[in-house]
């Protein structure tokens, strides 16, 4: 289990112009997770990110870095801070070594472990092939992965990625996926997305923010345990009545639907044992059962467009 807090954001806000971008955020992170950080446009995910970054002051809370105070000491602290933005900060003409070279300088690597630090972060990001080549000739997921290079040189403790993915083709998306998760198992990674499938796909821990207010709050694990449901479709070629199915042990409410096909609801004794010798006997001619899940999609939506969440005040981020 994780146990080393690298990072502590603590009743953290931050206002526009009397608008409350950031509302009260708080939440750890150890090393070893992949936390990711969901939020439709407008929500306070970027603010969030910029504060967190040391890019942006906030208007009230704390942020620790491993027990560094953001604030109190912010190169100590910045020193421990791993950042990609969305638009990867990268030098089109330079080479990869080149550009990975003004890295660990401006990161103030010693001048004897610069080539050290180079090497770890081109071969952990899988950029030998292309460590000659000029960066403006490279491809988008490429370019990601410098950005990511850059990041990671300086061996920081928390390393913060904005929409890592965004714009690459499905290959390179499941390459650099791939290489988040290989990279959360020494860092702290917060993962900054709005891609649901991404969160599922990289992330241990998962948090939605909406109108600057953390909504919700879960482990992955726990998170796909809620998912399941209580409830599962079945088809019959010889369709029964609806009050048929109702008579089933456990069967709490059936709804009919089309071509055949029933929505069974049933409590926690699940009645498909019951259902599969009922429809053998009876002629049902059972062809289809299909358990229904609950989506991270319908939990985003539920969280972010419900009438009592709906956004009205607007958000700089």
């Amino acid at each position: 289990m994780p146990s080393e807090a690298l990072i502590r954001v603590e009743h953290l806000t931050r206002y526009y112009s009397g608008i409350c971008a950031v509302n009260d955020v708080s939440f750890e992170l150890s090393r070893g997770e992949v936390l990711g950080f969901l939020g439709p446009n407008g929500a306070g995910k970027s603010t969030t990110m910029q504060i967190i970054t040391g890019n942006l002051a906030p208007s009230a809370g704390k942020i620790s870095i491993k027990g560094i105070d953001l604030l109190d000491q912010p190169k100590r602290a910045k020193a421990e801070i791993g950042y990609l933005p969305e638009q990867p900060p990268v030098y089109r003409e330079l080479t990869v070594d080149e550009y990975l070279e003004y890295c660990a300088r401006l990161n103030r690597i010693p001048r004897n472990d610069r080539k050290r630090a180079i090497a770890t972060a081109r071969d952990r990001c899988g950029l030998g092939a292309v460590h000659s080549r000029l960066i403006g000739n490279l491809s988008k997921g490429f370019q990601q992965r410098v950005g990511i290079a850059q990041a990671i040189i300086h061996t920081p403790a928390l390393v913060v990625l904005d929409e890592p993915t965004v714009g690459l083709d499905p290959i390179q998306i499941r390459e650099i996926r791939t290489l988040i998760r290989e990279l959360g198992e020494d860092h702290g990674i917060i993962l900054s997305t709005h891609i649901l499938p991404e969160v599922q796909a990289t992330c241990n821990r998962v948090q939605i923010i909406h109108q600057g207010k953390l909504v919700f709050a879960e482990t992955t694990e726990s998170l796909e345990k809620g998912l399941h449901t209580n409830s599962f479709t079945v088809r019959f070629q010889n369709a029964p009545a609806v009050t048929a199915l109702q008579q089933l042990a456990g069967v709490d409410r059936a709804e009919a639907l089309a071509d055949g096909r029933f929505r069974i609801h049933h409590t926690d004794t699940n009645p498909v044992e019951a259902l599969v010798e009922q429809a053998v006997s009876k002629h049902w001619r059972l062809c289809e059962l299909m358990p229904e899940r609950h989506t991270l999609e319908q939990i985003f939506i539920e969280l972010t467009c419900s009438e009592e969440h709906a956004f009205t005040s607007g958000d700089a981020a």
